[in-house]
């Protein structure tokens, strides 16, 4: 099971924080040791969208002035601790509770972006940061604006293929619990197990108008993020279904062999990649760039990063680049640094538009929080934020009974052998 929606990576420095208390194992004081705690940062290295925070010239997080009386907030919540030990019916789960107010205090910030973790979550989510691991073989994406969570691809030989689930099933139960609105890394942390396990599924199946139950096996999955092939007349496509661990050598081993079989142009294929560690696409970048930014971040204090190209360029021909509305976020790096050098056509439809970098920050007692830190731009220095990034030739997908039949891939190689005369 892969997230790919919203978190990429940078894994070039360390995160460094002062340290944090330990967790009292009375209830109170660990709920307040979650609120007033500093962050306790270890090693930098995991996967997604998020970038890592550098300490430098004596600059790092610290402790600011709080505008909340936390002393009324702990009264408040001591009395409504008395009220559940004397009048609640049932035996509470005060680690349930604590980890409750946790969450509740960072959702409260409003950004579905940045979410806290239990250790349970954060195990689970940092499993795999190489492009192999054990789940049922689905890439998903959340939308922005409904939280809903859909299924854009499914890997072939995977648990679910076998089980029937479809691109665009939008998930809906995850073991009889219902996962609409959480945060994707949770649902993702909840639908991966043991190897050899199943789990329950629940899907809306919109061409049906109904929902589908299925038992989906978990089985270990290697990503295979890239698919290429020639085209005829020395034309390339090549697919990058999103940026993992394993993208850049794939993208790689792609491209030489395109270029062995005479490719003079090529179609370089981002719809429906949600994203993914921003390494592997500043890679990819630099391989179609030989100088100048590829992209840049900034801080609330206005610091940030700044990767540019180096004077290699592995293929200098013309360049098609299709996008959709689920072309997020290193997508977005990509096509952003391609369009603005003007070594790429965008074809297709606005892309999502996630212009905000997170990092994660795990804590002392093996909890994390991923929290949003800085904007990125393109080299012409936008922000695509809320926005997206707008195509030079919109083409809607037109929808056909056909598998083979795709209008903007059609409309893609027009332009690209008119580019290769």
């Amino acid at each position: 099971m892969e997230k790919r929606d919203d978190w990429m990576d940078e894994q070039d420095g360390w995160l460094e924080e002062n340290p944090a208390p330990k967790r009292d194992n009375r209830f109170l004081k660990g709920v307040l040791t979650g609120i007033l705690c500093s962050l306790v940062v270890a090693a930098a290295a995991t996967w997604g969208l998020y970038s890592i925070l550098l300490v430098k010239n004596g600059d790092r997080i610290r402790e600011t002035e709080a505008k909340t009386n936390y002393g009324e907030i702990s009264q408040k919540l001591e009395m409504l601790k008395g009220m559940i030990d004397n009048i609640f019916l049932y035996e509470a789960d005060e680690e349930a509770m604590a980890e409750g107010i946790y969450k509740g205090f960072i959702a409260g910030l409003g950004d579905p972006y940045t979410v806290y973790y239990t250790k349970e979550e954060y195990e689970k989510m940092m499993e795999s940061s190489d492009g192999e691991y054990v789940g049922i073989g689905v890439q998903i994406s959340q939308s922005e604006s409904t939280n809903l969570i859909t299924i854009i691809r499914v890997f072939r030989g995977s648990g679910a293929e076998e089980a029937g689930m479809q691109a665009g099933d939008i998930l809906y139960k995850v073991d009889g619990e219902d996962i609409t609105g959480e945060d994707i890394n949770n649902v993702v942390a909840k639908i991966r197990g043991n190897e050899g396990t199943k789990v329950g599924i629940e899907v809306y199946r919109e061409s049906e108008e109904d929902y589908v139950s299925m038992e989906v096996e978990r089985r270990e999955v290697s990503m295979d993020t890239v698919e290429w092939n020639m085209l005829g007349a020395g034309m390339g496509y090549l697919q990058i279904t999103e940026f993992d661990g394993v993208t850049y050598e794939q993208f790689y081993e792609a491209l030489e062999d395109l270029k062995a079989q005479g490719m003079t142009g090529l179609i370089l294929d981002l719809r429906d990649n949600t994203g993914g560690r921003l390494d592997q696409v500043v890679e990819i970048a630099d391989d179609f760039l030989s100088e100048g930014v590829i992209v840049s971040t900034k801080n609330k204090n206005g610091k940030g990063s700044v990767y540019e190209a180096d004077e290699e360029v592995r293929f200098d021909g013309p360049v098609v680049l299709l996008v959709n509305g689920n072309s997020a976020s290193a997508s977005e790096v990509l096509a952003g640094a391609l369009k603005d050098y003007h070594k790429a056509k965008l074809v297709g439809t606005t892309t999502f538009g996630k212009g905000i970098v997170q990092s994660i920050y795990p804590l002392e007692d093996g909890t994390a929080i991923k929290i949003t830190i800085s904007d990125y731009y393109t080299p012409n220095g936008n922000n695509i934020h809320g926005t997206g990034i707008e195509p030079d030739v919109v083409v809607e997908r037109e929808k056909s009974e056909k598998e083979d039949q795709d209008n903007q891939l059609d409309r893609a190689k027009e332009l690209l052998a008119e580019e290769m005369r």
